[in-house]
């Protein structure tokens, strides 16, 4: 099939430098044929291999937009809740949902599929039992952050909540956490739910009414003002600096140096999307400050370790912090 698409694509560019040069340019072109030939065969061999991948990225183009329109013209039923609605009452600031993504469907492009590809293949370890998840390979995170609105209640309705996150696509990006639950099309996400000092958040999740005391308060309101100070810092920095055209350079960057363990001498993340959550749980106060280079080398699967039982390759919180038990938001294999 290739040697065909190649013989063909060679006749095709003959034609075309037939056709569209002048008639004496022509001959003296064709005069010199096996050098052109070869000039021809070379150009029909780079643009054969193209062809898939740019099939590929239109298709994967094409399913974002159509997503994009079944999600915006969504029938919703006043007073009659969806499965992703009763997942968002589960969700706080501070919380870290984590991706177990298709790269075949990664709509950025095939930059973006292949730093995916290499995210899942060198940074995604093997089920040993350390982690609080049973299956998956993740390799993308975020952080819920609080929305934009200010109105009164606004603090503590689910509505508000944002997912803020390292993209391809947009660099680092805060959209709501229902629209991007919707526009989700991974096997796997997981809700990793984040306890502070105090704070009994199975009692809440069931229900119970739980009175918090004021330090846990003040804990709370520390975390909820340092993540949107977070928010709009990082939102500013990403557009000034362009970040949505470095984010799957650097994150094919990370993997290699993990990889070839050149990491330690490089001073770049090895997973960009772990290190924007865990500089955002730093900057909240709920994860120890360590020093960046710790920092960087922290991979999005590190979430799922228990910092307080396993030193390495785990998310070390502050005293009293903790992650709770997972919880499965959505996990398909069809859609």
């Amino acid at each position: 099939i290739f040697f065909f698409l190649d013989s063909t694509l060679v006749s095709l560019l003959h034609h075309f430098v037939i056709s569209f040069t002048p008639n004496k340019m022509a001959s003296q072109f064709l005069s010199n044929a096996p050098r052109t030939r070869l000039l021809l065969q070379l150009s029909a061999s780079a643009l054969v291999p193209a062809i898939p991948i740019l099939y590929w990225a239109h298709d994967a183009k094409s399913k974002r937009v159509q997503r994009e329109y079944e999600v915006s013209t969504k029938l919703r039923i006043p007073s009659v809740q969806t499965v992703d609605d009763l997942m968002m009452e589960k969700c706080q600031p501070g919380d870290v949902i984590l991706f177990d993504r298709r790269c075949e469907l990664c709509a950025s492009g095939p930059s973006s599929a292949v730093a995916c590809l290499l995210g899942k293949w060198i940074l995604c370890d093997e089920e040993d039992g350390t982690r609080s998840v049973e299956g998956g390979n993740y390799e993308h995170c975020g952080i819920v952050v609080p929305g934009e609105s200010t109105a009164p209640g606004a603090q503590h309705d689910p509505n508000n909540l944002c997912l803020l996150e390292a993209t391809s696509g947009s660099g680092v990006t805060c959209r709501p956490l229902l629209t991007r639950l919707e526009m989700s099309r991974s096997r796997s996400v997981i809700l990793l739910p984040l306890s502070c000092p105090g704070e009994d958040r199975d009692h809440i999740d069931n229900g119970d009414e739980v009175l918090l005391s004021d330090k846990t308060k003040f804990l709370k309101q520390q975390t909820y003002k340092g993540l949107v100070d977070f928010r709009d810092k990082w939102l500013k920095d990403s557009e000034l600096q362009n970040y949505k055209y470095q984010h799957s350079y650097l994150s094919m960057m990370g993997s290699i140096m993990y990889l070839t363990n050149l990491y330690p001498t490089f001073p770049i993340p090895i997973s960009p999307s772990a290190w924007l959550v865990v500089s955002a749980l730093q900057e909240c106060g709920a994860a120890e400050k360590l020093n960046e280079r710790k920092s960087q080398e922290t991979k999005v699967e590190d979430f799922t370790r228990d910092g307080r039982f396993y030193e390495k390759n785990s998310v070390r919180l502050r005293p009293g912090w903790k992650f709770l038990n997972p919880l499965v938001m959505r996990e398909t294999s069809v859609s």
